[in-house]
């Protein structure tokens, strides 16, 4: 069959119309699918209903699915994170722009997210291209970007506080344990070869050799230059909807416009490779 796609915006993401993901995908099916998340960043899906079993099911045929490091995963499987926030709760998970876990040495492949139960209004999810950010840079900038290498990190303090409530009830013990890896800050895609920025506002604290202060001033550039409104797209969620983006070449920002409602989301990361 045909896949159905549809461009969400020029840059970055289309929707896919048509595939049951609950069913097993043929060989032709997954290729296609695999070649929009390339071509795209980010692809999305309609009214699909998936049990976690089902989440997992349809992930191996695309990677390995991976721990979250911080919170735990649904019982029995420790592979799918709920992402949640409570009518009662001021902040929302991940809610800042970012590629997920860059603090990690290998961050992940891609993410997979299942809308479990939604707010009636609010809680889109912005993502935006790496590779039009990258593209978009001046020759000169870009030359004075291809030696450098930044230090990711964990820790930074609002990226940290997004997590608080869910570490406060389904958190894991780390310990005194520090997460944080050195990656090039211009990456190449180990699928497509094109280049993209690899720095985000969430984690990355400084350049290698640099100090935060001298790193400052450059790398705020560059997070406000990477999220600017024409490399991006706005994805509104519905019950059953996937999203299904690559970590390797895009961000994402889960709005919080939602107070006093309840938004669950069933997530997959699978495993990546070495940035280079």
């Amino acid at each position: 069959m045909e896949l159905q796609i549809k461009p969400c915006s020029p840059f970055i993401g289309c929707e896919i119309k048509g595939v049951d993901l609950a069913r097993p995908l043929p060989e032709r099916l997954i290729a296609g699918i695999r070649d929009a998340l390339l071509s795209y960043g980010v692809v999305f899906f309609r009214d699909q209903k998936l049990t976690p079993a089902e989440q997992l099911q349809v992930c191996s045929a695309f990677g390995e699915a991976d721990e979250y490091p911080f919170v735990n995963g649904l019982p029995g499987f420790p592979t799918v994170t709920p992402v949640v926030k409570l009518p009662n709760e001021s902040v929302n998970f991940g809610g800042l722009w970012h590629s997920d876990t860059t603090y990690m040495a290998s961050p992940p492949m891609a993410t997979f997210v299942h809308a479990i139960e939604l707010p009636p209004l609010g809680g889109d999810t912005l993502f935006a291209s790496m590779y039009a950010a990258y593209e978009a840079l001046s020759e000169g900038l870009k030359e004075t970007l291809s030696g450098l290498r930044a230090v990711n990190s964990a820790h930074k303090p609002r990226v940290s506080d997004t997590r608080a409530y869910r570490i406060d009830d389904s958190g894991k013990d780390v310990g005194g344990q520090v997460l944080e890896a050195v990656h090039p800050v211009v990456r190449t895609h180990p699928e497509s070869g094109r280049q993209a920025l690899f720095v985000n506002g969430a984690h990355t604290v400084r350049f290698e050799g640099m100090t935060v202060f001298e790193s400052a001033g450059l790398l705020d550039y560059l997070f406000r230059h990477q999220t600017r409104e024409d490399f991006t797209c706005r994805f509104q969620w519905s019950e059953g909807a996937v999203a299904f983006w690559d970590n390797r070449c895009t961000q994402h920002y889960p709005l919080n416009d939602y107070a006093g409602y309840k938004r669950v989301l069933h997530r997959v990361t699978l495993k990546g490779d070495v940035p280079v």
